[in-house]
Order: structure tokens, then sequence, then C-alpha cells
């Protein structure tokens, strides 16, 4: 798979920026805040549909327009598929595929896909759950598109039941028959969506394992396991409808809480995926340069479980390589040279290993050409 043309219009930074890649390696050279990141980030948003710096779409739009539109032409098997999304804040986004209407955008996820590497990266380790959830459902959607609109109807039941329990909170005489039909809701679309990460970080796992020792062979072994709201009692249990029971079954167990509290408390939006240096957390005791070295793993195990699945992803390096030392460089130039495209991002060409040559496009003053 690779993008063999890139458009956009008032997105970001851009009124409008045309490029056109090949298979291989792509470098985008230019100081910071030229926009280079904002063309990787328009890529990264037909892959998934979010943005990696961003929780909205608001931000995307250039300012004094009242939309973005990002054209791109992706070629897998031989086969180019033209996608076309158009983001209007306050409104509902339009997807087109092959100049033809699609009745929502989540239809073109799949015909892009993307493994992007950047230095927000380091959230994953050192922020909150939410990242490392974030991580998981971008990937989980990736791997299986379908997995968008369980996404979608498990936020839906998540914020539509946090308002009934606030309401119950603040009405103390409220009748919860309602309530019960919303925990069935919750429970099995949050079912579905437990599932499927549970799937994923087994069979991530490894992956990550190889990738972190190939990056830092002299640190300890790392490992990753999820941690579920249910605690305990499911570690290795994926079947749906097991865990949909086992979700009533605590939500039934914690509703004085969640009345008292107003607010949900059980279901995969309390979950994490935990990160471990030998027997240790890596959040509090890995070392800066181990930090990166699992953001880096995570990312290049996503990455290696894509490829061994189906079409080979994208991979996207957006000004990494002044983050990294000279071996953690070397680790990842050496995935990144056998991908079928890779696209870079860096302020200079020095950052920039010598064995990644390729196009080089330069980004300055509102323009991208290739030199």
């Amino acid at each position: 798979m690779y993008v063999r043309h890139l458009q956009v219009t008032d997105f970001r930074s851009w009124e409008h920026a045309d490029l056109a890649f090949e298979p291989g390696v792509s470098v985008l050279v230019g100081r910071n805040g030229q926009g280079k990141t904002n063309l990787v980030e328009a890529l990264g948003y037909v892959a998934t549909l979010g943005s990696h710096r961003v929780a909205t779409d608001a931000p995307l739009v250039r300012h004094g327009a009242s939309r973005a539109v990002v054209r791109t032409a992706v070629v897998n098997e031989g086969r180019e598929l033209l996608v076309e999304l158009e983001v209007t804040p306050g409104r509902a986004n339009r997807a087109r595929i092959n100049r033809g209407p699609v009745p929502r955008p989540r239809d073109v996820l799949g015909i892009l896909r993307t493994v992007l590497f950047a230095p927000e990266d380091l959230a994953l380790v050192r922020g909150d759950p939410g990242e490392r959830r974030r991580f998981l459902d971008e990937l989980l959607t990736t791997r299986s598109p379908r997995y968008a609109g369980v996404r979608g109807d498990y936020d839906r039941v998540l914020r539509q039941r946090g308002a009934l329990l606030k309401t119950v909170r603040a009405s103390r005489n409220a009748d919860l028959g309602t309530l019960d039909v919303w925990d069935g809701h919750l429970a099995r679309h949050g079912a579905e969506l437990l599932a499927g990460r549970l799937d994923l970080v087994s069979d991530i796992a490894p992956h990550v394992a190889a990738a972190y020792a190939e990056v830092a062979p002299e640190s300890r072994p790392a490992r990753v396991a999820y941690r579920s709201s249910l605690g305990e009692a499911f570690p290795g249990v994926h079947d749906r409808e097991v865990l949909e029971d086992a979700l009533l079954a605590e939500l039934h167990r914690v509703r004085p809480q969640e009345v008292d509290r107003g607010m949900c408390l059980v279901g995969p939006h309390r979950d994490d995926l935990e990160l471990f240096l030998g027997e240790l957390p890596a959040k509090g005791y890995a070392s800066h340069g181990e930090s990166w070295s699992f953001a880096l793993a995570l990312r290049l195990g996503g990455y290696e479980l894509l490829r061994a699945e189906a079409a080979e992803p994208v991979l996207v390096l957006d000004d990494v390589f002044a983050e990294l030392d000279r071996g953690r460089r070397r680790q990842l130039a050496k995935v990144a040279a056998a991908a079928e495209q890779v696209l870079i991002t860096a302020a200079v060409a020095e950052d920039v290993p010598e064995e990644l040559e390729g196009a080089r496009f330069e980004v300055a003053h509102g323009e991208v050409r290739r030199v």
C-alpha cells in the first residue's frame, strides 16, 4: 500500500498543497512552523478520521475558512482509490470514494492504513490511561474498520447513561428502571469493544516485546497487559457473551457508588494498557531513553502486526529522528528502509539517517516543492 497523491485545501496552515509521492522513502524537510506535520496529519486523518495532535476537528480548518478538504489517491495491490474528506466544524463531515459520496465518513476507513510515530507518543508511556486507550482503539479500527461503529455506539451509550446518572443523583427519588435499560446497552457494546481490545493486546504483545528488545537490547524486557475495570476475575476471557454478563454483574454491584457520584464507573472507558519493564511499571520507573524506546516499540509492534495480517501500512515518522539517540535511530531506520512506503518529516535533512535516501520535499513559506 502507498499514497500516490495528496492534496489539501484550507487544512491547518495550508490554503492549498499538492504532492505526488512514490513507493519508498519521501522526506519533507522544513523548519518548525512551516506546516510539514500538517501534511502528514492530513493523511492520518484519512486513515483514522482523527488527529494525533488534537481531539476535535475545529483546529484542522484554516483560520478564516469554513471547511477543509483532504484528497488522497491510495494504491493497494495495483488498485487505486481516490478518497476525499470534507471537514466542516459544527456540521457533519462528508466523504467520497472515487468522487462518489458515501453514507458515512467512516466508510472510508481501511482504504488507507498508516502507522504514525511522533514526539507526542511519549505520552503513551508517561501519560494518563486515555492516551493508551486511544492507541488501542485507533489500532483496533485500523485492523478492523467495523470497530469504528462499535466505538461510536459505546461512546453514545456512555454519554447518555452518564447524563442519566447525573439526573438520578440530583433527584434521589428518581425511577431507576431506565438505568437498567442503559446498563444493558452499555454491557452489550462494551463487551464487544472489550473483546476486540483483549484480542488485540494478545496479538500485539509479542511484537512489542520483540521491537523493544531490538530498539533497547541493553534494557529490561518489555511486556504489555490489559487491565480491565472488571478486575482480575476475567484476565483471559475474550468471549463477548461472557464479558457482557460480567459487565452487567459489575454494573449492578457498583450501582450505589455510581448513583452517589453521578458517573459511570465500569466499562472499557475505565481500562488501561499496562506497560512493564521487567517486573516494574514503565510509568514512573522507565528512564527517558527507555520511555522513548517503549513508545517506539508500541508503534513498531502495531506496524508489524498490521503488515503480517494484511496490506502493509504506510509508515509515517513525524520529526522523531531528532529525538532519538544513535542506536534508536539505527533500529528505526532499519525498519523504515524495508517499508513499502515511509513518509518522514524533519527540521533539517541531517536529522534523517543516510540509509533512508529517497524523494525530498522542501516545505517553506506556505509552499512545498520537490528538490
